[in-house]
């Protein structure tokens, strides 16, 4: 009998000619995973949760562009990365459930509004700043960020998205520098003003984009993290019509793949 958690990578082609790399596990419906800021599909969480739920699903894991082995054609908008997760669905089959966690909830949300082929979405701690605990960003931040890395300033581009968008302690991001994860990360600096764009102006939440979404919605928080996390994915259900909000006991904003699943295994396999 087949291993339903063996792993066959392959490419989708984007709108724009952009190759898209993926893995994909298992069989049945559609599941499409989208990683957040500084992860791709190599990633310890979501490839995890793409083994265990291979069971029951055709779990595709993919590399946002600009990381991993996916292309990076320019000029960056956010309307190519939702070319590039309308790809990677057609490539699983043409529909497909969606998942995203953090920041990659935030473009699960934007591809939703626009791709009737997603029929189903699951959001992780979508990183929104919706009160004074975590003020709005500058509008210009993506910008910003952007200038930085250009400048060769690639370590200033990590601090400040890391201080100010994801709301970490100066003094923790300092120490960080310090540690090997902190290279992979400068490796990815690039990929931080597209984070920007796709959490949109100031981080504030798109009230509008998610009061129009139409699929069913779980939103789901941790109770181990930081408040303004928890009030972001709060406001995040409050705002999709139907959406249901769970709380995973003991988990903060790096979640555990074990608690992760069964939330997603019931949500997904429900009609």
């Amino acid at each position: 009998m087949p291993d339903p958690a063996r792993r066959l990578s392959g490419k989708a082609t984007s709108a724009d000619g952009t190759a898209i790399a993926f893995d994909r596990y298992g069989s049945g419906p559609a599941l499409v995973l989208v990683n957040g800021a500084f992860t791709d599909r190599g990633h310890a969480t979501l490839a995890s949760v793409a083994a265990a739920l291979a069971p029951w699903f055709t779990v595709v894991n993919y590399d946002r562009r600009g990381r991993g082995d996916s292309g990076d054609t320019g000029p960056y908008a956010v309307e190519r990365e939702v070319e590039d997760l309308a790809a990677v669905v057609d490539a699983a089959g043409g529909t497909a459930m969606v998942f995203g966690g953090s920041s990659g909830a935030a473009l699960a949300i934007e591809a939703a509004a626009v791709n009737p082929a997603i029929s189903k979405l699951a959001l992780w701690e979508p990183p929104y700043h919706v009160d004074d605990s975590a003020p709005p960003l500058p509008d210009d931040f993506a910008a910003q960020l952007d200038a930085l890395v250009r400048a060769g300033r690639r370590g200033e581009a990590v601090e400040r998205f890391m201080v100010e968008a994801a709301e970490a302690p100066p003094e923790a991001v300092a120490a960080m520098r310090a540690l090997p994860s902190w290279v992979p990360m400068e490796a990815v600096a690039h990929t931080l003003a597209y984070e920007a764009a796709v959490m949109g102006p100031g981080n504030r939440l798109p009230a509008g984009r998610l009061a129009a979404l139409t699929q069913p919605a779980l939103v789901l928080t941790g109770d181990a993290g930081p408040a303004w996390m928890a009030r972001a994915g709060q406001a995040v259900a409050a705002a999709v019509p139907g959406a249901v909000h769970r709380v995973l006991e003991g988990q903060a904003h790096n979640v555990a793949p074990e608690a992760l699943v069964p939330e997603l295994l019931e949500f997904f396999v429900t009609a």
